[in-house]
């Protein structure tokens, strides 16, 4: 199938179907999980305990709340930054500078959430605020996404994402039309890629680590270990936010309803499920069990972040004494591509990191639940998809380069398995 209008880039997620239901089906999911981790039985495969009303959904209080947030990371975001990194060649040849002030950001909010706990402010009635939170996410990345493909109507060919130009409004609503919407300097993506979402995630997991604590005297060793992972994870990403800029969110992907929703709703909320489950079913966790979940953990953590380092640094400059013993195999483009070091083991180690990693995040959750562990088989069908997206993209872009190099390194993410 092709796209009608000039693009012959094959439709993604099923075309315009697949898309309408998945702007039906990820929204459904999420208030499931919502639900679903508060109730007793919690059950991932069961019903929900009720179905919100409209009283429960809607409260202009909690929307007044999300735009707050959504408006205090955007000053963030315009503060001085400590670097200003240009981004990959476009079409038209130019670069896009971005500001590399996430990091700055993720400590600033840390410290104005801090000053306003000791002024009172009760974090801990945040938990029970999330499904009307959630809704507002929802709604704004309804509203957004539709603001976004107008915008997109106005602008030059050019500026046009690989996949986002159907024709079809509902694939091209989903997919995102322009590639780096922006008002003056002000990258939308970018901005929703790393900051209300991430930072929000951590801040929901405090919030429940706060209400555990005012339920039960003190927060539980579990939930000590599902804050600290991620809190790790999330200040990494924010660390090496410039790593963002060569991703394919950034460079292939437009900006439509699919990035909007997952950056400023799936995130913080289902990414947040470990935390949520813990508040309402407490699990016992021993130190030598403890122990040996920070090792996973750090074990993923280790592979994920030599992995991505080892790419970044060879993509900045390949004479680096640290990557130029590497064996590489050269493209038409006049790019190399890695076939030894982390990237000879596995085509993308940097996935297997990530999967340890979210394996060590649940299994602080116990194992009498499946529920805590979605996280965990979400993101082994996403990254697998992924993967075949950045498999098809490396084929066209590196051709007969890129056969050899699937030769050399024949498995994708897991050694001899997958």
């Amino acid at each position: 199938m092709a796209h009608p209008q000039g693009s012959r880039a094959p439709l993604e997620f099923g075309g315009p179907l697949g898309a309408a239901a998945l702007m039906v089906l990820l929204p459904a999911t999420m208030f499931h999980l919502l639900l679903v981790a508060r109730s007793g039985p919690a059950r991932l495969l069961g019903p929900p305990p009720y179905l919100p009303g409209p009283d429960v959904l809607w409260s202009p209080r909690v929307l007044l709340l999300w735009l707050t947030w959504l408006g205090l990371q955007a000053a963030l975001y315009l503060l001085p930054a400590r670097k200003v990194a240009e981004g990959l060649e476009l079409k038209d040849k130019s670069r896009l500078r971005y500001p590399i002030n996430g990091f700055q950001a993720l400590v600033l909010t840390a410290l104005l959430v801090g000053l306003a706990v000791s002024a009172g402010l009760p974090l801990g009635a945040l938990p029970e605020m999330l499904v009307p939170l959630a809704f507002a996410a929802t709604l704004t990345a309804f509203i957004f996404s539709f603001l976004l493909y107008l915008k997109a109507l106005g602008v030059p060919p050019s500026a046009l994402a690989p996949g986002g130009t159907s024709g079809n409004p509902i694939y091209d609503f989903f997919l995102g039309r322009e590639l780096n919407p922006r008002i003056c300097s002000f990258d939308f993506k970018y901005f929703c890629e790393l900051r209300p979402g991430l930072i929000g995630w951590v801040l929901i997991n405090l919030a429940l680590l706060m209400q555990e604590a005012e339920l039960r005297g003190s927060p539980s060793l579990a939930m000590w270990l599902v804050n600290g992972f991620q809190l790790l994870y999330v200040g990494d990403a924010l660390w090496h936010e410039e790593a963002v800029l060569t991703t394919m969110d950034i460079t292939h992907d437009g900006f439509g309803f699919m990035l909007a929703f997952g950056d400023l709703a799936w995130v913080p909320f289902t990414y947040s499920l470990q935390a949520q489950f813990l508040l309402h079913h407490p699990q016992p966790l021993g130190l030598p069990v403890a122990s040996a979940i920070c090792l996973i953990n750090a074990l993923g953590y280790y592979i994920f972040r030599r992995a991505n380092s080892q790419k970044n640094t060879f993509r900045k400059n390949p004479s680096d004494p640290r990557v130029a013993g590497l064996e590489t195999i050269p493209t038409a483009t006049g790019r190399q591509l890695l076939v030894s070091g982390w990237w000879g083991m596995v085509r993308h180690p940097n996935y297997l990191g990530d999967l340890i990693m979210a394996l060590a995040w649940s299994l602080p959750c116990g194992v009498s639940h499946l529920l805590p562990y979605f996280y965990f088989l979400y993101f082994t069908a996403l990254l697998v998809h992924r993967e075949a997206r950045d498999e098809q993209q490396c084929l066209q872009k590196y051709g007969l380069a890129w056969q050899e190099y699937c030769q050399r390194v024949p498995y994708r993410i897991l050694p001899y398995v997958y």
